[in-house]
């Protein structure tokens, strides 16, 4: 149901009701709180906004496809559904955190698959109805970049699976994050 507001209270009404928004998710239009993974701390950083044409430049024609127009990799082909390699996977348009390998399991399926995010600030999500099919779409909160897809058919204690695209991802080893701590 919506309520309307008067004419006379409406800039006010707006006001009051951006303010609440914003001390409740703590993100402004141009800003977004995420979790740094090396820190541990919470960090506001600048949303990423590119045109189609400036991610096909920076992305393989791949990474865009996927990352950017919500495609999908086919089974098994992905360089990171066997990595198991300690490190982090990270956005590939923005370089947002958002897996732990500490998190990465063998789900079976061909993709690289998680039981958590980084932090839940990391990601989105959103309902996906594509291809007839009733589904959880995960996206990079920084710069809205296609992840894959979260299930509830995961190991424990979560019992989530969050199925990743390795074309939106990069992997960073342990030992090259910067400010990592010992």
């Amino acid at each position: 149901m919506r309520k309307r507001i008067r004419a006379g209270n409406d800039l006010s009404a707006l006001r009051t009701m951006a303010g609440t928004m914003i001390r409740e998710t703590g993100e402004t239009a141009g800003r977004v709180l995420v979790c740094n993974a090396v820190t541990g701390e919470m960090e506001e950083v600048e949303r990423v906004v590119r045109s189609d044409e400036e991610w096909r430049r920076r992305l393989t024609p791949e990474e865009f496809s996927i990352a950017r127009k919500a495609g999908t990799e086919p089974a098994f082909t992905g360089r990171y559904h066997d990595c198991k390699e300690d490190g982090l996977y990270v956005c590939v348009c923005c370089g947002n955190h958002l897996f732990s390998s500490k998190t990465k399991f063998e789900s079976g399926t061909g993709w690289p698959s998680f039981t958590k995010p980084v932090s839940g600030r990391n990601i989105r999500t959103e309902p996906d109805t594509r291809f007839s099919m009733n589904r959880t779409e995960v996206l990079c909160r920084r710069c809205n970049a296609h992840l894959g897809h979260v299930f509830d058919d995961g190991p424990p204690p979560t019992h989530t699976r969050y199925c990743m695209n390795s074309a939106s991802l990069r992997f960073v080893r342990q030992k090259d994050l910067p400010g990592r701590r010992e």
